[in-house]
């Protein structure tokens, strides 16, 4: 008799360190019609849009003007205001939404995931996908401003630098930090409701310690408990990343290293593989309790 062979074979995975990724690629088609289904929702019912990704950085560019511009006072590195903010306001919003959009895998995706199966994993890097789109636009933004500038005020002193190449493995590592942080967060909403709240106003804190509104270069001479408020701001895994972009496309503040750049991407490893395990453990269990 010919030994039977099965197409799909479902069995217990005992390993949390594992990821099918054969099996995630194979659901691949899955994956975009989920990356479609996000980016039609959030425009289903809109009248304007794309649009928003451009009107809501120019909004926050002009309070960012009047607060922390003029009434602050706080200097831009001699790079145009609008400049600086929109520069770490692209990168903050596309890792911040994908952050959001991550952390609630679990809870906001239940009915499927009680339905049907599919390596979840899916979920995430969709959202991860789909928000590219955002950051296209509001990069885009940023570029025609820049030129505008460029152009029309010859005094302008921002400047491209060879670091914009690494444009590409920026972006990888804000995905990769926000997917990190995001299915540990999910995981642990799946019983713990509340966190949620506290998650949103850790997030809203994140961003002002992180030099998106102030260059990095002003806490060189600051000190916190006696220690270097330059070292504690680099600690911050999303801050080489930020100050890098904004090295490569403005040529003001400073470059903070390849050993901090190097730190950001073994955090985002780190934190990835810490992300799997936790994930991996919760997603067998989590209908029970979501």
């Amino acid at each position: 008799m010919a030994e039977e062979k099965w197409d799909i074979v479902i069995k217990p995975k005992d390993n949390l360190f594992s990821v099918d990724f054969k099996e995630l690629w194979s659901y691949r088609d899955l994956c975009s019609l989920f990356v479609k289904r996000n980016i039609i929702t959030q425009y289903k019912q809109t009248i304007l849009g794309p649009v928003w990704f451009v009107i809501q950085p120019a909004l926050t560019v002009i309070m960012y003007m009047i607060v922390f511009g003029g009434i602050a006072g706080i200097p831009t590195d001699g790079v145009p205001r609008p400049l600086f903010y929109l520069a770490g306001t692209a990168m903050w919003s596309y890792f911040s939404s994908c952050l959001g959009k991550t952390s609630n895998t679990f809870v906001s995706n239940s009915g499927i995931f009680g339905k049907v199966y599919f390596p979840r994993l899916v979920m995430p890097i969709a959202d991860i996908i789909s928000n590219l789109l955002r950051l296209g636009i509001q990069f885009g933004f940023f570029v025609v401003v820049y030129i505008v500038y460029v152009i029309v005020d010859p005094t302008c002193q921002a400047h491209l630098t060879w670091y914009a190449l690494l444009l590409p493995l920026l972006i990888v590592m804000m995905a990769g930090l926000a997917l990190g942080f995001g299915t540990i967060i999910s995981s642990m909403t799946t019983k713990y409701r509340d966190l949620q709240v506290l998650f949103s106003f850790v997030v809203s804190l994140w961003m002002y310690a992180t030099p998106i509104v102030y260059p990095l270069s002003q806490t060189n001479s600051m000190r916190w408990l006696g220690i270097s408020v330059h070292f504690l701001m680099c600690l911050n895994p999303v801050t080489p990343v930020i100050e890098t972009f904004k090295y490569g496309f403005l040529g003001a503040g400073e470059f903070v290293g390849w050993r901090w750049l190097i730190y950001s991407f073994v955090f985002m490893c780190i934190l990835l593989v810490l992300g799997i395990v936790v994930f991996n453990k919760v997603q067998k269990s989590f209908m029970d309790t979501v």
